[in-house]
Formats: C-alpha cells, structure tokens, sequence
C-alpha cells in the first residue's frame, strides 16, 4: 500500500519546471558545473517535448502535492548485437531526489515506475550510468557494471 499523500505518476506540463530543477540538482550532485541557464532552456523545451512520446517515460513522485524526485526511460534505437538482437535497449536517465527528500525512498518509487515502464516494452535490456549513491539501488535491481565503460567527447 501507497504512503498518504505520495502519488507516482507519469510527468505532465505543469511538472516540467520541477523537471529541470531536479536535472539540475542531479548535477550539482555529482559536482558539474550548472551555471549556464541556456541547458535549462533546451532542457525546459525537450522535456515538453516528450511528455507524450511513447518512446519515453518521464515518471515523478509527489508528496503533499510537491513534486520530489523522477526517473525517466528512453527506447533507444541501435543496430542489433548479441546482447540487444532486435538493436533497442532502454536508457535509464534522470533519477534524482530533491535533496530535502533524500533517504526516504522517493527516488526509489520513481525508478521502480520507470523499470516497470521497461519491462512492458518488451525491450530485453536497460543501460543507466550511476552515480556512487545510486549504485546499491541499481545493484539490487539486476544492473552490473559493464566490461566496457561510456567515454565521452567533446564536439
């Protein structure tokens, strides 16, 4: 059974804002500079963006009518290998929690809504980068660290 007062629920326009903050604060968390305003802006216009898509699921959890933590799911199109034989894989993304809400399992709901999402695609398979206070909740989820790590450029 639910805790009084917390709803999780897909996100829709007027949680877009909270959306952005929470990205923010994801990044503030693993020590990334946030300044520049305009990644805000893109931000704001591509989660409008995909509010609707089925491609994605854009999941927050509610407190008392507050919005204090998401999770989102992205089908990615790639092309077929041994591991992803139909080449699509689920792209787990955005799980943050307000920092005032931390350790009480909001974060928690809104990835476990988001794995569901997952699972009914019919997908066989998800990828998420973690950060260190994420890793148990995705260990015990059935995630494992990969033989081969994402890299990163600059373009």
């Amino acid at each position: 059974m639910g805790e009084v007062g917390v709803t999780v629920r897909r996100a829709c326009m007027g949680d877009v804002n909270a959306l952005v903050e929470l990205r923010a604060e994801m990044f503030r968390s693993m020590g990334s500079v946030t300044g520049d305003e305009l990644w805000c802006t893109h931000a704001f216009d591509w989660f409008v963006d995909r509010l609707d898509d089925a491609n994605y699921a854009i999941v927050v959890v509610e407190h008392n009518g507050v919005v204090l933590a998401c999770a989102m799911g992205a089908v990615r199109d790639a092309a077929p290998s041994p591991l992803s034989p139909d080449g699509r894989d689920v792209l787990i993304s955005n799980v943050c929690t307000a920092p005032e809400a931390r350790g009480q399992g909001f974060g928690g709901r809104a990835f476990a809504a988001v794995m569901d999402w997952a699972r009914e695609t019919g997908i066989a398979r998800a990828e998420l980068m973690a950060t260190p206070s994420g890793l148990g909740m995705y260990e015990r989820n059935g995630f494992a660290a990969s033989a081969f790590p994402a890299m990163r450029a600059q373009l």
